[in-house]
């Protein structure tokens, strides 16, 4: 909220008009409820009546409270009401518009509200409420956890959003009184998230003020001047608009066609937006105004065309039928740029009523629409209603407050590509949207399963940007997985969402058996097995054990416990001690075996945990170490970081030598498996004479011996005799790299070639 309530300074009797000469309070409080009943006309008079209830306790509840401008407080409470009554809102939603600050601002609850009200009127304050209460470290976390309260009320019902937007436009328009930073922070907060959603509700006329209200306290000196500006050529230009009026009302009525021409000018935000992106002066942005020709039919809009387009020459490629493809929100139209005689481009909007009323009003023209007694809802308005899914489901795969909010803004798009399936279905895109982006907007388990896409029946990259009209197919398999770089091109915040969850949940899974492992063999170390820990059908005395265990970690469960060793954030050692002594407590005794096999499977230059066997297929939890890049062959240990897993060094990497003597009791013995499941990246230097086609002889000595390259670094001096190229290849084993480098000092213009080990 912009407004700030004043503390309560407890219950207040009217002062009588005579002693001070004012008109008494409840005077004044029907006159300001006045003004809201008369826009509640379409409501029948027990509807009009709960609305006046409600009104009765929101003045109630806010007595004693004023706005930073000096005016009762309840005057907010109305204008929000008046505004949800300007789109037809139902008795519910008035209710709620009014009563929308008493839980946060006073002390009513929602219990109270559900006695007085009902449940569904109490559900929309709630979703209304901020968290304030609640204690966030910064202001940005508290703004997204209430953005995602929203969400959540929206998913249940569209009115919670309808109604902070004219809670937010009220507020925009009274913010005067606001301090200057105050005012610039909260209208950059307002064209971030809420001019967004009215744009992708189709609630134009909403996100058009709510835009210029932004830019006129963001940047108060450029509105300024570009007003001036405007109004100046408005004097100059009115000669030229009314001739074009004349022209286009003659030619319609030449054809005989009944319209309605209305004439429009670009709004301050628009055009400075224009000058800003494409480097113009004002002198220079020349479609200032425009008209909209508003018809019965969806036939004449396109005989309204043709009319336009013999009297005036239309500019090539500025012509949009957003009838056919109606835009994600539901806004159908047809554009049209022409040039008049005086040579000045003039934009023409074409559509029917209906088309009119969704362009303008968005998803509240579904209340309109019941309002005037039709029950038919188009397509377009449906449109409208479900564009907020993405950001619903964005909010279900997403936990944490900030990355909510990042993905939030990128979803919340004004431009959009649109794009085909193969079946014909449109689907509304972000612009430089990419193939994964349009797997995940059709269903996440095709996201998850790309393997490939074609485009307009052509293979293509799946970083490739999307473009309008393009047919998309995307391929899977069963086996395919979200692969981590996908997240350095994908656009929607929804397919973001999707694939960090996904490797997320991968890593916690691979870290549970990396965990589990290392635990087995630590506590094998100590003479024992590790005890079973299934609670459903388990030993209550195993079960007794994990829980004792647990509590001494500081973990909630043995799966999150399991999760820290995988992750190196606990050492398997040191449980394992501590789960031996408990088990020690509990009568259990070393097992000589298991304790003397263990000790001859270790040896003094060795840390103390048994063999961690390293195949190539442990996923996310096991890295190869890039100072050293080790590959089967090379002698190696492992290294648990602190939330990174296990981190694979060769023995003789001076990085991880000193690593060692810091944190001696966190480095395991790790051995390559003898079948190997992937090939392994290595770094190798090659020193060439610089020459024509040298860098293709170098590729052809490598795929000649069945490697390939991953990465390739050719250095700064190309001008030199000679030049280093440092190559990444993949290799199977130490062998395979010997016959890669032999095959590479073999061919032309190669002085040498050798393995890069770390300094």
């Amino acid at each position: 909220m912009v407004a700030q309530a004043a503390p309560k300074a407890g219950p207040q009797t009217p002062v009588p008009a005579e002693a001070d000469g004012q008109v008494p309070r409840m005077d004044a409080a029907a006159a300001s409820f006045a003004a809201l009943t008369h826009k509640l006309d379409y409501l029948d008079p027990a509807d009009i009546k709960r609305v006046r209830e409600a009104y009765k306790f929101a003045d109630e509840a806010h007595l004693g409270q004023f706005r930073a401008s000096g005016e009762p407080y309840i005057t907010h409470p109305i204008a929000v009401a008046g505004l949800c009554a300007d789109w037809k809102l139902d008795a519910q939603a008035i209710m709620a518009a009014l009563m929308h600050d008493v839980m946060e601002d006073t002390g009513a609850t929602k219990v109270e509200l559900i006695e007085k009200f009902g449940a569904p009127t109490a559900e929309l304050v709630d979703g209304l409420t901020k968290l304030d209460k609640l204690q966030f470290s910064t202001r940005e976390e508290s703004q997204a956890e209430s953005f995602r309260k929203m969400l959540l009320a929206m998913a249940r019902d569209v009115r919670v959003v309808l109604i902070k937007l004219a809670d937010r436009l009220h507020n925009m328009r009274t913010m005067d009184a606001m301090p200057p930073a105050k005012r610039s922070r909260i209208a950059r907060e307002t064209l971030d998230i809420y001019a967004p959603i009215a744009h992708r509700l189709g609630l134009n006329q909403v996100y058009r003020e709510l835009q210029e209200l932004c830019f006129q306290y963001q940047l108060p000196w450029r509105f300024a001047a570009l007003s001036k500006a405007v109004q100046k050529a408005r004097g100059h230009r009115r000669d030229i608009v009314d001739r074009i009026q004349q022209d286009v009302e003659r030619a319609f009525r030449e054809a005989n066609l009944q319209v309605q021409i209305h004439g429009r000018e670009k709004t301050l935000y628009s055009i400075y937006t224009k000058m800003r992106e494409k480097h113009l002066s004002f002198a220079q942005v020349n479609d200032i105004f425009g008209f909209r020709i508003v018809v019965s039919t969806l036939q004449e809009c396109y005989l309204a065309l043709g009319v336009l387009h013999q009297l005036y020459k239309p500019m090539p490629g500025r012509f949009k039928d957003y009838i056919a493809i109606p835009k994600a929100n539901g806004y159908q139209s047809l554009h049209t740029t022409l040039v008049s005689p005086l040579g000045t481009a003039v934009e023409f909007q074409i559509r029917t009523d209906a088309m009119h009323l969704v362009a303008e009003k968005g998803i509240a023209a579904h209340w309109l629409y019941k309002a005037a007694g039709s029950g038919n809802v188009t397509e377009a308005q449906r449109a409208g209603a479900v564009s907020l899914q993405s950001l619903l489901d964005i909010q279900d795969e997403t936990r944490d407050a900030a990355e909510f909010l990042e993905h939030v803004k990128v979803d919340l798009f004004p431009d959009a590509v649109y794009v085909f399936t193969p079946k014909s279905k449109i689907l509304a895109l972000p612009r430089g949207a990419t193939p994964v982006d349009f797997a995940y907007a059709i269903h996440s388990d095709i996201g998850d399963h790309t393997v490939a896409a074609k485009v307009n029946g052509e293979q293509v990259a799946l970083r490739t940007e999307l473009r309008s009209g393009d047919v998309v197919e995307i391929i899977t398999a069963p086996v395919s997985r979200p692969n981590p770089a996908w997240l350095n091109f994908v656009r929607t915040g929804r397919a973001r969402s999707k694939i960090r969850h996904y490797l997320k949940n991968m890593k916690q899974e691979e870290s549970l058996e990396l965990g589990e492992k290392l635990l087995h063999q630590a506590m094998r170390a100590e003479g024992l097995h590790l005890p079973g820990g299934d609670e459903a059908s388990g030993d209550p005395h195993d079960v007794s054990l994990w829980q004792n265990l647990i509590r001494w970690s500081g973990n909630r469960t043995r799966r999150e416990l399991l999760i820290d060793i995988g992750m190196g954030k606990k050492i398997a050692t040191i449980v394992a001690k501590r789960l031996a002594k408990l088990m020690a407590e509990a009568g259990a005794k070393p097992d000589a075996l298991t304790l003397s096999m263990n000790r001859y499977l270790s040896d003094d230059s060795t840390p103390s945990q048994a063999m961690v066997t390293i195949d190539g297929s442990e996923g996310a939890t096991v890295q190869m170490a890039t100072c050293c890049r080790p590959i089967p062959g090379d002698g190696i240990v492992g290294y648990l970081g602190r939330g990174e897993g296990l981190v694979v060094h060769t023995g003789e990497c001076q990085v991880g030598k000193r690593l060692f003597q810091r944190d001696s009791e966190r480095w395991i013995a790790v051995e390559w498996a003898e079948e190997l499941q992937r090939p392994f990246e290595t770094a190798v230097s090659v020193l060439v004479q610089n020459g024509k086609g040298v860098l293709a002889k170098v590729a052809q000595a490598v795929s000649e011996a069945e490697a390939d390259i991953t990465h390739i670094d050719m250095g700064h001096d190309p001008g030199h005799a000679t030049m280093e190229l440092k190559l990444l290849l993949s290799v199977h084993d130490r062998v395979h790299l010997a016959d890669v480098l032999r095959t590479l000092k073999r061919a032309p213009l190669v002085l040498r070639a050798q393995r890069i080990k770390p300094q």
